[in-house]
């Protein structure tokens, strides 16, 4: 019987990269996103153009996603948008569309899609983090506090579903080359010079000497969601980030 997986960010460098991964893998994929998929969305798959920060589209993607399917084996809560501002210097409306999009689009999505999941006889849910969880940096307040809620929200939900068989986990990616990665590389933060010399800087902050490729995160998704291979984690953050949060930052 095929499996059905729901990916939201699915146009994104990770998220693109996830739903590649799926199908490969003989996934029906139901894709959300903001923007247009473009070229490659599966042909047996489904795509859903919506701002999942607008909690007033949720229920009609769900409209949607039950004409697909009635259940999920399923759900990658993958997108997320990044403000690179110092707290002082970030408003209210910005403070609020990080956490919109970062942290009440997964409430939102875990709420609605628990009973497609339920009706599955169980599942997983996977909730991309970020090491700016558990570690961060300066000039990205608003992201860091959306994914570290995120933590604590998925501990909450792998509690709360594990009645109905529903395991909730957390990847926290750490350098990923992405064009969310690209963009936040003018905060400063692994110094100055070209685009490519501030990559260059933040590969040499790992442990293995390079960032990491939208197709490793997959993988790691991948084996989260997929409960023959991890039935029996839930609730727990997996850290997949070349080692960078290995170091000691004195070091």
């Amino acid at each position: 019987m095929t499996k059905t997986v729901l990916i939201t960010g699915a146009g994104g460098g990770i998220g693109r990269a996830t739903v590649a991964l799926f199908a490969e893998k003989g996934w029906h994929v139901i894709g959300v996103d903001r923007a247009p998929f473009g070229e490659g969305f599966p042909e047996n798959g489904h795509f859903i153009k919506a701002d999942i920060s607008d909690a007033s589209v949720l229920e009609l993607i769900f409209l949607q996603t039950r004409a697909s399917t009635p259940t999920l084996d399923a759900l990658v809560n993958n997108a997320a948008v990044q403000v690179a501002k110092p707290i002082v210097d970030t408003s209210v409306d910005e403070w609020d569309a990080v956490m919109a999009s970062n942290l009440r689009s997964v409430f939102l999505f875990a709420k609605l899609a628990h009973p497609l999941l339920k009706a599955a006889g169980g599942g997983a849910i996977v909730n991309v983090s970020s090491v700016h969880a558990i570690q961060t940096s300066a000039n990205i307040a608003a992201y860091a506090a959306s994914k570290g809620g995120l933590l604590a929200l998925t501990r909450a939900m792998a509690i709360e579903f594990a009645p109905d068989n529903i395991r909730a986990n957390a990847i926290l990616p750490g350098a990923v080359d992405t064009p969310m990665l690209r963009a936040g590389l003018g905060r400063g933060h692994v110094g100055q010079g070209d685009l490519q010399s501030r990559l260059d800087n933040l590969a040499r902050k790992t442990v293995n000497g390079r960032v990491g490729q939208p197709s490793e995160i997959a993988h790691a998704i991948y084996f989260l969601a997929d409960s023959e291979q991890s039935s029996f984690m839930t609730g727990q953050a997996m850290v997949v980030d070349g080692g960078a949060t290995a170091r000691l930052s004195t070091e």
